[in-house]
């Protein structure tokens, strides 16, 4: 199976180079330092799973590449919509296309440029980033995909897509008969901690552990389920609890990718995590003070980092 991954931070990384490891015909997509040392020195993995060093292909352009059987889109979520030259050269007749992408509007935004029948939608879960170029650092939660047929149920494509890239080592692939539902299972708890995280800069072990912030945690844990509950979505009434025991099992020095856009002050997926809450909320009608409240305070930052506003010197 020949897989493109256009991408390659701590989560296409890992991923790609998991499949290169696997024996897939593995291109990633990279840019700058991280492409240089990948092609000179290949793709280090560091991670609780094994540490480990993969030669994987790496190209600037997918017009390199060619027609593929598998698309990945592992970007920012808020790039999404500029890949559709990127992506075009990928497409043949049969491709698969999915996004793994924060929040729960990714396969809409693919679907906009890629015919809509060959966008499956995806999400994943892993603590990962970019330690150096050419180094991906793994520090927790067991790494998982989980793909689907946005119209829900099982197909044949789905399950051979799965097969093949659940071969590699350090990575489990699982098909959702409901792939609305696992989405918005993980931004039921992303959502939230990543908020929270951003705005105290505080690692999970400690914005869970102290009474006031954990209160506001599940809180805004109980605004996602509403909203997803006046959308339509079949999350179960025990899902803020559960969710709730997840994020008490994440390792305490764990934090989100939002948390750490805005600690490195770059363009962050404020938009599509706080901001999605806030705007699908009140497109449905539904009260999300908590969420409103994390949106508004790292508005300024994120105009900030995206150069739309100056601050004051001194």
């Amino acid at each position: 199976m020949k897989v493109a991954v256009i991408g390659a931070g701590g989560v296409g990384g890992y991923f790609g180079a998991r499949w290169a490891q696997a024996g897939l015909d593995v291109t990633l997509l990279a840019r700058g330092a991280h492409l240089e040392a990948i092609n000179k020195n290949g793709l280090a993995l560091h991670s609780p799973l094994g540490n480990t060093r993969v030669n994987v292909r790496a190209v600037e352009n997918a017009s390199e590449i060619g027609e593929v059987d598998v698309v990945v889109v592992a970007t920012k979520t808020w790039q999404l919509a500029s890949l559709a030259d990127v992506v075009e050269p990928l497409v043949g007749r049969d491709t698969v296309v999915f996004g793994l992408q924060n929040g729960v509007e990714a396969a809409d935004v693919l679907s906009t440029f890629v015919h809509p029948s060959s966008v499956l939608g995806g999400t994943c879960r892993i603590i990962s980033f970019v330690d150096e170029p050419g180094v991906i650092r793994h520090v927790g939660i067991d790494p998982r995909l989980t793909i689907g047929e946005v119209e829900g149920g099982r197909s044949s494509r789905v399950e051979s897509v799965a097969e093949a890239l659940d071969e590699a080592h350090g990575l489990t692939v699982q098909i959702a008969n409901d792939i609305t539902l696992a989405l918005w299972r993980k931004f039921l708890l992303f959502a939230p901690i990543s908020a929270l995280g951003s705005i105290t800069q505080a690692p999970i072990g400690v914005f869970r552990s102290l009474p006031e912030t954990r209160e506001l945690l599940a809180k805004a844990l109980e605004e996602v389920y509403e909203l997803a509950k006046a959308k339509g979505v079949g999350l179960l009434p025990e899902s803020v609890e559960q969710t709730l025991e997840l994020i008490d099992g994440i390792p305490p020095n764990g934090t989100s990718s939002l948390q750490r856009d805005f600690r490195d002050g770059v363009r962050t997926e404020l938009d599509m995590l706080a901001g999605a809450v806030v705007r699908l909320a009140g497109d449905a009608g539904v009260e999300v003070p908590v969420h409103t409240f994390f949106y508004s305070a790292l508005l300024p930052l994120e105009l900030k980092a995206r150069g739309a506003i100056e601050w004051p010197e001194g």
